[in-house]
């Protein structure tokens, strides 16, 4: 069978790029500097369904993607979170947030409608992505 993506992500998020462990996503949203962090593990959808030493690449990649947000707009404070109650695919959001961005301080998700990128700004932050 192998690893796939599960549709919802293909929905509102952008393809950016494949680490050691985790397919990258860019979320669709300009409000906000946001990756989304896929284990390419088949099945996986709780944290004890990678190994210990799958566990561990997952949170070095967490620490990278909280890095790239940083680099893709103003960020004050990272929200870094593992829920999935809409899709169950074992995933990791790293959202960067700011005291006057429009949410401060609830959280993101399922508030209000994403902005999308614009085409060239979507390409600049794939860019900045591939590279880091």
């Amino acid at each position: 069978m192998g690893f796939s993506v599960a549709p919802a992500f293909e929905a509102g998020s952008v393809a950016a790029a494949d680490w050691p462990l985790c397919h990258v996503r860019l979320q669709d949203d300009a409000r906000f500097p946001w990756l989304i962090l896929i284990p390419r593990v088949e099945g996986a959808v709780e944290l004890e369904d990678l190994s210990a030493d799958q566990r561990t690449m997952l949170m070095e990649e967490t620490m990278r993607a909280g890095v790239l947000a940083r680099r893709l707009g103003p960020v004050e404070k990272l929200n870094v979170g593992a829920i999935g109650n809409v899709t169950a695919q074992l995933h990791v959001h790293v959202v960067g947030r700011r005291r006057d961005d429009d949410l401060w301080p609830d959280p993101v998700w399922g508030r209000g409608p994403a902005v999308p990128y614009a085409q060239d700004e979507r390409a600049r932050l794939l860019d900045v992505i591939a590279g880091g």
